[in-house]
């Protein structure tokens, strides 16, 4: 699975012009499926995004996971991160999970969060969303598992 983690001073996602899922201060998320994810790539995803320090300590490193700040998680799937795009002017998608596995193993990793996090919201799988989100940093990292 693919994470791409941006820290965030807030969050939220649109589906028709109105709020599916909102955050303050946290982690928002866009989430890939590619074809050879399981049930345990999004275990392995979601324990990174947890602890995963990008938060700052008392002198203004980061060493501090959103576990450890209790802050928001948003998690948005995103087909488009399992792109191949190594070639050409149009991405592939033979990478990605089919739309149902890639519906399944999303919607693991968002009861997952849900069972080891306090803040948890999402986006809407398959659905055309509106995603705004004021970057803190800016700060952002690609994650795999």
């Amino acid at each position: 699975m693919i994470g791409l983690l941006q820290r965030v001073a807030s969050a939220q996602v649109q589906v028709d012009g109105e709020v599916v899922g909102a955050i303050g201060a946290g982690l928002m998320v866009l989430v890939g499926v590619e074809k050879t994810d399981d049930e345990a790539a999004a275990a392995r995803l979601l324990t990174r995004l947890l602890g995963y320090r990008v938060f700052a300590d008392d002198t203004g490193r980061m060493n501090r996971s959103l576990a450890d700040i209790d802050g928001g998680l948003l998690l948005v799937p995103q087909f488009t991160l399992a792109a191949d795009t190594r070639s050409g002017t149009r991405p592939g998608f033979s990478t990605a999970a089919e739309p149902e596995r890639a519906r399944a193993l999303f919607e693991h990793l968002s009861r997952l969060a849900t069972e080891r996090h306090s803040q948890v919201a999402g986006g809407v799988f398959g659905a055309h969303m509106q995603v705004s989100l004021t970057n803190d940093g800016p700060v952002t990292f690609w994650l795999t598992s």
